[in-house]
């Protein structure tokens, strides 16, 4: 097995190879200088199967049993949903402790795929039977939609910063750029997450302005201390588009996808780890029943179920960023947020119910209604091109 590109959904995929099957030799090749680069991934214990839960558990990561809270200018709430986070670090270490160090190859960028070989850009060439693209996307012009862009800091506090629980969106912050809000993790008592977060119309980060506006949060908590690590992201939000043209432009013959160039994303949360789990025990069961000469078929029509299966949440993305203005986003999760909990959890998980879609869209909406049925009258949307954008 040869695997191209060592993020989550390649690091994952490898490792549940290696526990389903471990006499098969994988080669995990990462053009970074560490797999899975500098990410913070997060889930709630509800987004996934037991299954996914207990290979998540090779992992050391950050588990907050008993409550979330979110934030908004009419009211606060806490849900008691279990909420985790995983740092790239222990990613990283975890792989390399569980992997054949050989297996994993590191700043190494990849030329070229075919079916049974990855061509590196050095001259080198790894031969597998089976190979698998995880490399993720820079631009989907086939696609259509906004972006979340985000800025974290992890900030090491000068006294203890008393946060006890997750903060998942704080959105009593002003609204700017779309809808923003704050998400804040207490990693222990000195050493606090926080990041910025905007649902945008273009792949803009101001990394500056981002910067001061945390700086500008975190005075505000009372807290002061030193920035240890710092990470961004821009991420698709996807409200539409031809999804079979975007996976014909992918496609490589015999060479399965995964990740989000496989398309297994929520397309209004950006969320990859639920389906990154869920794709890496699919992947581990079709080798283990030597299936792998059709496993890119297999993958890409998990892809086209995934697509099918959440249309609802491309129509409430199209909903958030054609019907909303720009400043009254935070309306939209604002409603969201009063619905009851276990609601909530199956949205999260992209398992929403056809009384869970009737619920959110019954009632006041938060939006104007004449604007809504434009947005969903009109199919014309933004690609989600960088390129494009710029």
């Amino acid at each position: 097995m040869a695997i191209a590109g060592g993020g989550l959904s390649g690091g994952l995929i490898a490792l549940a190879l290696q526990r389903r099957n471990p006499g098969i030799s994988v080669t995990l090749i990462e053009g970074g200088e560490q797999i899975g680069g500098n990410h913070r991934w997060s889930w709630f214990a509800s987004d996934i199967s037991p299954q996914d839960h207990d290979l998540m558990k090779e992992f050391p990561h950050k588990s907050w049993r008993v409550r979330y809270e979110v934030r908004f200018p009419q009211y606060r709430r806490h849900l008691a949903t279990s909420y985790n986070s995983l740092y790239s670090t222990e990613f990283a270490q975890t792989l390399e402790n569980r992997l054949n160090q050989r297996s994993i190859l590191t700043t190494r960028q990849v030329a070229s795929l075919d079916r049974n070989s990855i061509s590196l850009a050095d001259g080198d060439r790894v031969e597998a039977d089976v190979v698998i693209d995880c490399r993720g996307i820079t631009n989907a012009p086939q696609l259509s939609g906004g972006w979340q862009v985000f800025l974290g800091q992890t900030w090491k506090t000068d006294v203890p910063h008393n946060v006890v629980e997750p903060v998942i969106m704080d959105v009593e912050v002003a609204q700017k750029d779309g809808y923003r809000f704050v998400y804040v993790l207490p990693l222990d008592e000195h050493r606090v997450f926080v990041e910025d977060t905007y649902y945008n119309d273009a792949p803009t980060l101001d990394i500056e302005a981002l910067r001061g506006r945390i700086a500008q949060y975190v005075s505000e908590q009372g807290w002061s201390g030193e920035v240890e690590d710092e990470e961004t992201g821009v991420l698709p939000v996807i409200t539409g588009g031809d999804f079979a043209a975007f996976q014909a432009a992918h496609r490589i013959e015999g060479v399965a996808m995964a990740g989000a160039r496989g398309g297994f994303v929520h397309p209004l949360t950006s969320y990859t780890l639920p389906k990154a789990v869920e794709i890496a025990h699919l992947v581990a069961d079709e080798i283990a029943i030597g299936r792998g000469p059709v496993l890119a078929a297999t993958l890409e029509k998990a892809a086209q179920d995934h697509w099918r299966a959440t249309g609802f949440y491309r129509m409430l993305g199209k909903m958030l960023f054609g019907a909303a203005r720009p400043e009254e986003r935070y309306r939209v999760f604002e409603h969201f947020y009063r619905l009851p909990e276990d609601l909530v959890e199956r949205f999260y998980a992209c398992q929403s119910t056809y009384a869970d879609k009737a619920r959110i869209l019954i009632g006041k909406p938060p939006v104007p209604v004449g604007r809504a049925i434009r947005t969903l009258a009109t199919s014309r949307t933004e690609p989600l091109s960088k390129e494009t954008a710029a």
